[in-house]
This record gives structure tokens, C-alpha cells and sequence, in this order.
């Protein structure tokens, strides 16, 4: 995952804090100034999950200090070796 991470140009992880991915991970790209893709990473101790979201804010400033206008899930469970999880992430990309 960490090479889809650094190909589509992913922020680190941190932490949210905005209570909407329960303090789970995050990292984003941005499509536009008020429309990024979230990966959310959950168990990060054993095998993480991960789960690709699109999203609205104000600003990239508000990504894990405040809810999103618009948050909708787009895969659950994401996994590169799918063709369908890796086609939905390159529609928003490109």
C-alpha cells in the first residue's frame, strides 16, 4: 500500500481528530482546493484496513480537525491486488 500512497501523492498519517473516523489514521490527496480522497486506516497494530472515502472540506486545513461537508465511502476494505478498487481510485485521480 505504501507504494499506492507515494505514487498518488498521499499525505502521511495522522491521527483525526474530527471524530468522524473514530481517531482512527488518515492520509489525503487532494482532487481540488474543497474535494480530497481520505484513506482511513484501521488496526494498526496487526493487519491494517484501509478504506477509501471522498470527501469535501472548506481547506485542506480542516482535514482531521472537522467533519467533511460531504463524505461518501467508496471502497471498504480496500486492496490493491483488485482490479475494481484500483479502477475506482485511478477515476478520481485522473
Amino acid at each position: 500500500m505504501e507504494n499506492v500512497f507515494r505514487y498518488y501523492e498521499f499525505s502521511d498519517f495522522f491521527v483525526d481528530n474530527s471524530g468522524v473516523f473514530q481517531k482512527n489514521e488518515i492520509c489525503f490527496s487532494e482532487l481540488n482546493e474543497q474535494h480530497f480522497l481520505i484513506f482511513e486506516r484501521k488496526n494498526q497494530d496487526t493487519n491494517p484496513v484501509y478504506s477509501l472515502y471522498v470527501s469535501k472540506y472548506n481547506s485542506k486545513k480542516e482535514i482531521g480537525k472537522k467533519p467533511p461537508e460531504i463524505l461518501e465511502l467508496l471502497v471498504e476494505d480496500y486492496d490493491k491486488s483488485i482490479p475494481e478498487h484500483r479502477i475506482v481510485l485511478r477515476k478520481y485521480l485522473y
